[in-house]
């Protein structure tokens, strides 16, 4: 079996980092298996669907790298839905219902107040062709539901919640169809996925009960039932619901100075006992990946985590990889000289300007002036083309018998104007002869 998943957005916003979680799952479950990733475009609801959110989705995808194998729109097949529809109308597992909102919400009501699971009384099958055109010619027009079969038994072995079991009298016939014509994503879901071959559908635990309503259309529509993964939510790092993981898209982590591989390589393992490791490269991802390693209870997803993951990763990418996000001057070397001490990329504007300066030195200390003057008398006489940090150091060790931080830390700041940052070895060839003599004669 060729493995088919698809992640299948609604442009009615831009994606969050729960939807992205999703589509890199599905991308990854497909690399693994040597599969078909689809990107599959649910914009039915054509009153809230927009373009430039698909644009958004296309362009978040790309941005992680999760390239889709093919991508389809269910707009572009409304009548494929009228057609299956009109089957499933012909052998009665779709029929037309009339009750308005309020008057299921009473129904619901009474249900529960009666301590019973509020489920639909199918009242209208009972209706006669008599009392349908009545109601029409009312001007009250139907919503539609899907007759699920009561003498059913539904389950599935969830490839994250193991073994599933609904009776499905238990569960309310679904509603498919808006009385306005409009689908709901029920019935289009589940007939693109038998057209596309999608073999695993992949989502959150909040589908488990839909799943439970669908695999019954699978069969009704003379479809193989796919597997099914349903894994637990994202909390806050507060451990609870957060609604501001609604929120947090793709701006967010850019601005954030967030790289893509960061995210890919917490959100691939986030709710595994597997560590969160630094991969600037997925592949060690994709051969790992296995839902069997996900847990059922709610994952956590913090952001200072992801932050420290992102510095991780920084310090593992080449200069190939970020050159064009630099500022002009910095070279290969430039760039593994600072990259150890950055957070993000775009922390090594700060740290270039430390090398080409100028720089807001501290105030020297007085035990320090004489050093440091001799400092500069060294360094103006020294090979500048071999190692001048070690020879500099060397050599005002042996003549002022100074040492570790005595020795170091006043000729960091003179230099740099900072009590902490990158190698010295690598940094003061950067700064160059011309800059180290002038600082120091500063300091």
């Amino acid at each position: 079996m060729t493995v088919v998943t698809r992640f299948a957005p609604s442009p009615t916003g831009t994606l969050h980092v729960g939807n992205l979680r999703t589509a890199l799952h599905n991308w990854l479950f497909a690399r693994r298996h040597g599969g078909t990733f689809l990107l599959r475009i649910d914009d039915t609801d054509q009153a809230r669907s927009e373009e430039r959110f698909v644009e958004s989705i296309r362009a978040d995808l790309a941005w992680m790298g999760l390239t889709p194998d093919r991508e389809e729109r269910q707009s572009a097949r409304f009548d494929r839905y009228e057609a299956r529809f009109a089957e499933l109308v012909a052998d009665g597992r779709v029929y037309p219902a009339y009750e308005t909102a309020q008057e299921l919400e009473l129904k619901r009501k009474v249900l529960l107040g009666r301590g019973l699971p509020p489920v639909y009384d199918r009242a209208a099958l009972a209706l006669t062709d008599a009392d349908r055109a009545t109601l029409e010619a009312e001007g009250v027009r139907p919503h539609w539901r899907f007759k699920l079969d009561h003498d059913e038994a539904i389950g599935w072995d969830d490839l994250v919640r193991g073994p599933q079991h609904f009776e499905a009298k238990l569960l309310s016939d679904p509603v498919v169809r808006r009385a306005d014509g409009s689908w709901l994503y029920l019935l289009p879901s589940v007939i693109d996925d038998i057209d596309m071959g999608v073999t695993h559908v992949v989502r959150g635990e909040d589908h488990v009960s839909n799943t439970a309503s669908q695999i019954q259309m699978f069969t009704a529509l003379g479809g193989a039932v796919p597997g099914f993964a349903h894994e637990a939510l994202l909390t806050g790092a507060e451990g609870k619901l957060s609604k501001r993981l609604g929120s947090l898209g793709i701006d967010h982590f850019r601005e954030m100075g967030i790289e893509p591989q960061a995210l890919i390589a917490l959100l691939a393992r986030l709710g595994t006992s597997d560590p969160v490791e630094p991969f600037a490269d997925p592949a060690p991802l994709v051969a790992g990946f296995d839902f069997g390693r996900f847990g059922r209870a709610p994952a956590r997803f913090d952001e200072t985590e992801l932050a420290q993951l992102n510095a991780r990763i920084v310090h593992q990418l080449p200069y190939a990889a970020v050159s064009n996000r630099l500022p002009m001057g910095i070279d290969a070397a430039g760039w593994d000289a600072i990259r150890p001490n950055l957070n993000t990329v775009a922390e090594a504007a700060d740290w270039w300007a430390v090398v080409e300066g100028p720089i807001a030195a501290p105030p020297v200390e007085t035990d320090d002036r004489d050093f440091l003057a001799q400092a500069r008398a060294v360094a103006e006489g020294l090979d500048w083309s071999a190692d001048p940090w070690r020879a500099l150091t060397d050599a005002l060790k042996a003549a002022t018998g100074r040492k570790g931080k005595a020795l170091f830390l006043p000729l960091r700041r003179a230099l740099t104007g900072r009590d902490h940052g990158p190698d010295m070895a690598a940094l003061l060839p950067l700064i160059g002869k011309d800059r180290a003599l002038e600082r120091l004669a500063t300091g």
